[in-house]
């Protein structure tokens, strides 16, 4: 993986007319030209099956793996391919011991995939869910080492909050779960081809993305990784492939044993023709950019999108504690979410989340669209 901090604008790649400023891509990314080429001739072949082998069905989706292995820091084996961040969190929710009196610790206004099931979860065991209140500063963390105790069973949260991009610091929540024995489980949909991943220190238990927003990857695709002393818990559903032996399709016996690793957990059709060939295509683009690479020219974006806001008076979280593709803007009198519509109006796509004017800009961003950014936002104000 390259590790050059100097990535020039990649806006050839993408397919954004000139007059479109697009800065959410915490909201869904565009697709690379490349990625859509790759999704078109995965989804031509159905037209002829004849030319689909059974080794077909199998080989993509360890291109996926591998890849997926790359980023995470992770081995092929730890790899499941799924369809959405809730199905990789309920993934980790039905392999997890969850007693009545114990507690799951989330944060405030934490994306709905992740406190959905562990709601669920703490209705059905008789735990409590422990909601760690936004702090004032962006300092998640300090809140939600004092939550953790000796009765929280699994911390379930995200790298950065997805409304403003505040941290979390992983590495100092995994020390405090190792003393405890706490899970961890996390959501990286907001922070996995964006920012880097310190598996071997962060150590999750479950740790899912979906590929639709900073992996550049079609809808309807995740990655989940699955520590090795998950590797043979009990998937939500029962697909022949995760099977030993799976590609024998002429032996039409019923297969009792799993394929080795996190393949048990993948989702049904996990060959899908379609989605995979732009998947792969996907990540070996955020590959060959290389993940340090794509941070430190995003962080040169967000820095000046950062003072650009604070020149105009508005309040940005302080970057101690702020991901490097992540700006949360906010107004000093009140929300002002009509803002993001003034912004849009004038083909400059942003986002708002809870209080927040959410800015998140990619590689296809250029010098220009910062500059038409912080011009239009002063004209709205």
């Amino acid at each position: 993986m390259k590790t050059s901090s100097v990535l020039p604008p990649q806006r050839d790649l993408f397919e954004i007319p000139d007059d479109v400023c697009y800065l959410n891509c915490a909201y869904i990314s565009p697709l690379l030209r490349s990625t859509v080429i790759a999704g078109t001739q995965g989804l031509e072949r159905k037209s002829r099956p004849w030319e689909i082998r059974p080794t077909d069905f199998f080989s993509t989706a360890k291109e996926v793996r591998k890849l997926a292995a790359g980023l995470f820091g992770a081995t092929l084996d730890d790899i499941a391919i799924v369809p959405s961040a809730s199905y990789g969190l309920a993934t980790a929710a039905r392999n997890l011991p969850v007693n009545r009196g114990g507690n799951i610790v989330v944060l405030a206004e934490q994306y709905p995939s992740n406190f959905y099931i562990w709601e669920r979860v703490a209705k059905e065991s008789g735990a409590a869910i422990r909601t760690v209140a936004r702090p004032v500063d962006g300092d998640w963390t300090s809140g939600v080492l004092e939550a953790l105790d000796v009765d929280t069973a699994i911390a379930a949260l995200p790298q950065c909050h997805w409304s403003d991009g505040t941290l979390v610091d992983l590495n100092q929540v995994r020390q405090r779960l190792d003393l405890l024995g706490g899970a961890l489980v996390l959501d990286l949909t907001q922070s996995l081809g964006a920012m880097t991943f310190e598996l071997d220190q962060i150590r999750p238990d479950f740790a899912v993305a979906a590929a639709y927003k900073w992996l550049l990857g079609p809808y309807s695709t995740g990655l989940l990784y699955v520590d090795p002393r998950h590797h043979r818990g009990e998937p939500l559903e029962l697909p022949i492939f995760s099977r030993k032996n799976a590609e024998a399709f002429s032996d039409i016996r019923y297969r009792t044993e799993f394929a080795s690793g996190a393949c048990r957990y993948d989702v049904g059709e996990v060959a899908n023709f379609a989605l995979l060939p732009a998947l792969v295509n996907a990540l070996t683009q955020i590959t060959d950019w290389g993940v340090p690479a794509i941070e430190s020219a995003l962080a040169q974006r967000t820095d000046q999108i950062a003072q650009g806001a604070e020149l105009l008076g508005l309040d940005v979280t302080d970057s101690r504690f702020r991901a490097p593709h992540f700006v949360g803007i906010r107004f000093p009198d009140r929300p002002r979410p009509e803002v993001a519509e003034q912004l849009r109006a004038e083909k400059v796509y942003v986002g708002f989340r809870g209080d927040a004017l959410r800015v998140t800009p990619h590689l296809y961003n250029t010098e220009q669209d910062l500059k038409r950014f912080y011009e239009v936002l002063r004209n709205s104000l």
